[in-house]
């Protein structure tokens, strides 16, 4: 049975609270299916806008949080152990691709990734000559990290208490569309770095070519998991807001874009949603259109990689990324209004 279709925001509502990038005023928007198949029901949930950048909030429930099971299973669990092994090099390659934000730090930066999953990056780091480790929620994602030997601890970001002015850099992969208060947590981060140390950001960029063309079904959606959805413009303001000189904003990235694309092309044809993601993560279920869906996804996707290659690149030259990276550095001069 296909998905049921969000119906329109109330037009012209307004919310409670302010954007969190830029503080302008949020109006309700639409709604937006929740995208994870073990949420029973396929919840909605009300996005609101904000008038003055573009970024979104998700408006959960009174009380409502998202379940710990979400970060654990499902879409966000390991591929199969076999598929893992043929994925090693285009992994690789994303590394490289992210280490290009911090290059050139010298060696020796103490480096902190926040979220550091599986830990892959922080050894990538440590590889590349950084002092590197990470934090991370996940207790299944900090037990594959420590396996490999990567220092990752198991923290919330609001957990941990590092001693100010003690990093060169931080990183925040694609971690602040989780959280309800980005603001804090870069306050938080700032705090632990050195005057002019850097801060690498990136998250989805609700201002996409890919999020236009996806609607509801833009994969980078994945409500009720990602709390805020940052525009370009909404990210840049609250790192300047937050005592951050923005230096650099790059639309072209290996890791998200091109599978985001594609994916979000996929969604266009399938009943269910992320068929081919959900695969690769052992995440199908027993929905009546799966069968008809995995069929689709065969015939249509190898068509589809090179038209989604093709139009992510064209999306990125064009500052229409389907993920963005900031990057930006501290500065002790007045906040921005």
């Amino acid at each position: 049975m296909e998905a049921a279709r969000p119906g329109p925001a109330a037009p012209g509502a307004s919310v409670s609270e302010r954007c969190q990038a830029c503080g302008g005023e949020l109006r309700a928007w639409r709604s937006a299916t929740a995208t994870d198949p073990q949420l029973a029901g396929r919840p909605e949930y009300a996005l609101a806008r904000c008038v003055a950048c573009g970024t979104a909030r998700t408006e959960l429930p009174p009380g409502a949080v998202p379940p710990e099971s979400l970060y654990e299973a499902g879409t966000y669990a390991a591929p199969r152990p076999g598929l893992d092994r043929l994925l090693e090099p285009l992994r690789a390659l994303v590394e490289r691709d992210k280490l290009r934000f911090v290059r050139d730090l010298p060696r020796g930066a103490r480096v902190l990734e926040v979220g550091a999953g599986d830990g892959r990056f922080v050894l990538r780091l440590r590889a590349a000559g950084f002092e590197a480790e990470g934090i991370e929620p996940s207790k299944g994602g900090v037990r594959v990290a420590r396996a490999r030997g990567a220092r990752v601890a198991r923290a919330a970001l609001d957990e941990v208490d590092l001693e100010p002015g003690s990093l060169d850099a931080a990183i925040a992969w694609h971690v602040l569309e989780h959280l309800d208060d980005p603001a804090e947590a870069l306050a938080r981060i700032g705090a632990w770095l050195r005057p002019g140390g850097r801060v690498v950001v990136a998250c989805p960029n609700l201002a996409s070519l890919q999020a236009r063309i996806g609607g509801d079904r833009w994969f980078h959606q994945d409500v009720p998991r990602h709390r805020t959805h940052f525009t370009a413009t909404g990210l840049g303001l609250l790192l300047e807001r937050s005592r951050f000189r923005l230096e650099r904003v790059s639309h072209l990235l290996v890791e998200q874009n091109p599978l985001g694309m594609w994916q979000t092309l996929l969604n266009r044809v399938t009943r269910e949603r992320d068929v081919a993601f959900r695969a690769l993560k052992r995440d199908l279920g027993r929905e009546p259109g799966i069968p008809r869906d995995l069929a689709l996804t065969a015939i249509a996707g190898p068509l589809l990689a090179p038209v989604a290659v093709a139009l992510e690149l064209v999306a990125g030259l064009a500052g229409r990324g389907g993920s963005v990276v900031a990057v930006a550095k501290q500065w002790s001069g007045p906040p921005a209004q």
